[in-house]
């Protein structure tokens, strides 16, 4: 076995079918593990410098009474001081928590640092990530990294005797959880019901061709001709278009029948039966010319929650 055949292999091991509310079924691929570390590495970087940016702005503003606010073990500081050294714990912890919350519960499901390596977390069940979730699997990231990390260095030096070893050990246990699970959830994934997915940049460029139907917007079956309006197409994304093209190149007729069925039922339509495939290209076709359409001016839909 060669190299790319590994690779390949171990890519094969990591995808999975995603059930969506809607009945279809995505195929996904689990992040790496290595690409995790690396997206929190740069969150954790672009953070840092955020933080030294802002510390260097007030300096600049406020002179002496910013280096008084970081002496707080001076007795004389002034109310001033005090003032400023609150608010610069505030955002240390608006920084530290709110990042990650508010990136996450936006509609690309991710981070800066997860951007760059292309991941994004999404909701376990196919639906849409909750505040509940989103909170939960990162207020476990404390107990998951950085308390092993401080008890991992107190350990070797035996100041807090057998329960900074048994803590080290324990806390160890989480940090190493995505190593024992093949879908590489952490401690707090599984507690949120989440997972972190590969999200690879598409373009609708490589769309399906319309042709047919699609391209005509009538049906070669019924003669009807499908016509959709502006409220109607706004429903959904490039997320839901892409998964639509692979509906119809799949061309599984239970599949486009429980597809025909949630979309007429998404934009108030009677789904009747027997021209699904007419109504799906015409659908497809005039979903996919507004979302190109809108790139043009600059606007963009990635999925149904944006």
């Amino acid at each position: 076995m060669n190299a790319a055949t590994a690779i390949t292999g171990y890519e094969n091991k990591r995808e999975r079918i995603l059930i969506t509310p809607e009945g279809l079924a995505v195929p996904v691929t689990i992040a790496s593990r290595g690409s995790r570390l690396g997206a929190l590495v740069l969150d954790f970087v672009l953070l840092f410098l955020a933080l030294i940016i802002f510390q260097i702005v007030l300096l600049l503003i406020f002179g002496g009474l910013f280096e008084d606010a970081m002496e707080t073990a001076n007795e004389n500081i002034s109310g001033a001081g005090e003032f400023l050294f609150i608010v610069l714990i505030l955002v240390g912890f608006l920084a530290r928590y709110g990042y990650f919350l508010g990136m996450e519960l936006g509609p690309r499901g991710a981070t800066f640092g997860k951007r760059m390596v292309g991941i994004r977390v999404a909701a376990r069940n196919g639906g849409r990530l909750t505040p509940e979730a989103v909170i939960a699997r990162n207020l476990l990231r404390d107990i998951e990294l950085f308390m092993p990390l401080v008890f991992l260095m107190i350990a070797p030096s035996g100041e807090a005797g057998n329960f900074g070893l048994a803590g080290a050990i324990w806390f160890l246990v989480f940090m190493l959880f995505p190593f024992f699970n093949k879908d590489a959830l952490r401690a707090g994934d599984v507690i949120a019901g989440t997972w972190v997915l590969e999200a690879p940049r598409t373009k609708l460029a490589d769309a399906l061709s319309t042709q047919g139907a699609a391209a005509k917007g009538s049906s070669e079956i019924t003669g009807v001709r499908y016509e959709f309006g502006e409220a109607e197409l706004s429903i959904y994304g490039e997320h839901e278009l892409q998964t639509l093209e692979r509906m119809l190149r799949d061309a599984q007729p239970d599949a486009l029948s429980a597809v025909h069925e949630t979309i007429c039922r998404k934009i108030g339509w009677d789904p009747g039966a027997g021209d699904e495939r007419a109504f799906l290209e015409a659908f497809y076709a005039q979903l996919r010319a507004k979302l190109e359409g809108d790139m043009r001016f600059g606007k963009r839909k990635a999925n149904k929650f944006s």
